[in-house]
């Protein structure tokens, strides 16, 4: 059974790129790292709540007072306002850090493959649901009205980017590939410039992951997700002290290139930028040795830790499940070398 098979049938070496985003909160004339700045990220809920519950539960126990959370992607199973209700209310029983910085995934946009909520009709997409509810349904969850934004966790700047059509709608060819206005884009330059003159790390958070960077993205199941791929890596590419977090293919934190660094030709930036592999709270997946991919099984529950200081970014790697550290990494910061 494959990926796309296996969740509907469910109803629902050091290489680094790590992008951040930072909202206009978080004022230029203030140093923020004067003691580290501790939070997390996780990806991949896809209506797995009681896993979602035990990592910010674990998350409270090593982190207590952790500075946000992000969410990189696939925040529902398929996007219906229900499930993002169960979302919210899981939250909501469980400690959690004040601030949550959402990104859009895929899994947002299922919706118009079901006829309802229990009947799966992909051959009559879309069933009746507009492009834009979908994206309502996302703002009315988010409390924001783009896909893309900027957030402060204690001085930190982490930006979240995000598809703004769903391609399906647009071209009967596609399906969830990503696609990002001038817009975007502008406001994404725009951002990384302002906090490189004020020699800030940024993180980047998208669902989608960029090919040839982190586990499972040299994997031809990976390696189309954006339609602006090397107008994205231009951006980000120019700024040693971006790092990019995604999530979206589920594989195992414990590979080598969990994390990597990716240089981006032409760029200026020798040095490259940090990517980062998310992991994920649903279903672990990892190399079929045929060009696909084979489901873990069993339990999965992997999210991140990330500490922020004037001198370096300490990502960390968590299970959920067993309470356990599974690696790390330190990336020193530009004004440290």
């Amino acid at each position: 059974m494959d990926r796309r098979s296996f969740m509907l049938a469910t109803g629902g070496a050091v290489a680094a790129t790590t992008a951040l985003g930072v909202p206009a909160e978080a004022a230029p004339g203030r140093d923020p790292f004067g003691q580290a700045v501790r939070f997390n990220i996780i990806s991949d809920i896809q209506g797995d709540l009681a896993d979602f519950g035990k990592a910010l539960d674990d998350i409270n126990v090593i982190n207590p007072r952790s500075a946000g959370l992000g969410v990189a992607g696939d925040i529902t199973p398929r996007g219906y306002d229900f499930e993002y209700a169960q979302v919210r209310s899981t939250l909501d029983k469980h400690p959690h850090p004040r601030k949550v910085a959402w990104a859009i995934g895929n899994h947002e946009f299922y919706v118009p493959k079901w006829r309802d909520p229990d009947t799966l009709a992909q051959e009559t997409w879309p069933n009746g649901t507009t492009e834009d509810s979908l994206f309502r349904s996302f703002y009315n969850f988010a409390r924001r009205n783009t896909v893309y934004s900027e957030t402060s966790f204690d001085g930190v700047p982490v930006l979240c980017l995000g598809t703004e059509r769903y391609a399906k709608y647009h071209d009967p060819k596609l399906w969830d590939e990503v696609w990002i206005s001038d817009r975007q884009f502008t406001w994404l330059e725009q951002r990384l410039a302002y906090w490189d003159r004020w020699r800030k790390p940024v993180m980047v958070l998208t669902h989608h992951p960029l090919p040839n960077t982190v586990s499972g993205t040299r994997n031809k199941l990976y390696l189309n997700d954006y339609l602006q791929a090397d107008r994205l890596l231009s951006v980000l590419g120019k700024y040693r002290d971006v790092f990019l977090f995604s999530g979206h293919t589920h594989w195992d934190l414990t590979l080598s290139d969990w994390v990597t660094r990716r240089v981006v030709p032409g760029s200026g930036n020798l040095e490259g930028f940090t990517v980062v592999n998310t992991g994920a709270v649903q279903t672990g997946w990892v190399d079929d040795g045929k060009g696909g991919e084979v489901s873990l099984g069993g339990s999965f529950n992997q999210g991140l830790q990330v500490e922020v200081s004037h001198r370096s970014v300490v990502i960390k790697a968590r299970d959920f499940t067993t309470g356990t550290w599974l690696k790390q990494i330190t990336v020193p910061l530009r004004d440290s070398l």
